[in-house]
């Protein structure tokens, strides 16, 4: 891949994403939206007020408005691709609109979507967590200011290659007042698209992993898994 950094850390530096954004024109972790679209409207209503986080230079939303979902806001923590996203949609898709923020201190107020989707960006924020099974207060911030920005009744939307033994265990908690699905999408290699639904109870099982883990937290095991070495491209295979 020409873009791909000398280490997983640097998916996590803004500097990285300015200067792929400055050549690169476009590129679709996970696929492009055809490729999960069966599922996502199931989810998400044409009227629904959209948040994309970490929007990048994905065509992603300029195919949801081009779909008849018309109320996205994009944001992105690049400046360089705000400015050419702005730039390349705003003739097209009046009314969509593009912000440069860090996702994890949203200016937006409590209950303000319907949606809230990410593709990739939660994966590319987790690359510095050594233990799959526990992650920083960054990370959990980021969790905290999705659930805060849901209506009741909204949704979460988190397109990922995490299976579900790993990235349960970070969605599954009752603080986020939310309960967690779990859909698969793609050909040989399988792509997860999690809904978790504001304002719903978590399933006895998630509830019961929730628990587990809290137990596990008082009286952590001796022995830890940890993720791949820095400098093992974890990201490589992620696109179809």
């Amino acid at each position: 891949m020409e873009y791909l950094p000398d280490r997983n850390s640097r998916y996590k530096d803004v500097d990285y994403w300015d200067e792929r954004y400055k050549t690169e024109h476009s590129f679709e972790w996970f696929g492009d939206f055809s490729k999960f679209q069966h599922l996502l409207q199931q989810h998400v209503m044409k009227d629904d007020a959209i948040l994309v986080l970490g929007c990048g230079n994905s065509s992603m939303s300029s195919d949801m408005y081009d779909a008849g979902y018309r109320s996205i806001t994009n944001i992105d923590y690049s400046s360089v691709c705000i400015d050419t996203m702005s730039a390349r949609h705003d003739a097209t898709c009046p009314g969509m609109t593009w912000h440069q923020m860090d996702a994890r201190q949203l200016s937006f107020t409590d209950a303000s979507y319907d949606v809230v989707l990410e593709k990739g960006t939660l994966d590319a924020m987790l690359v510095e967590e050594k233990d799959p099974w526990k992650v920083s207060s960054e990370t959990a911030c980021l969790i905290d200011q999705i659930s805060r920005v849901l209506k009741p009744g909204g949704r979460f939307l988190s397109v990922t290659f995490a299976q579900p033994h790993f990235r349960k265990r970070l969605y599954a908690r009752h603080d986020y007042g939310w309960s967690v699905c779990t859909r698969s999408y793609g050909d040989g290699f399988q792509y997860f698209l999690y809904v978790l639904t504001k304002g719903k109870e978590l399933s006895p099982e998630d509830a019961t992993l929730e628990r587990r883990l809290l137990e596990e937290a008082q009286d952590p095991p001796n022995e830890v898994r940890t993720q791949e070495a820095d400098t093992e491209a974890f990201l490589d295979c992620i696109d179809l």
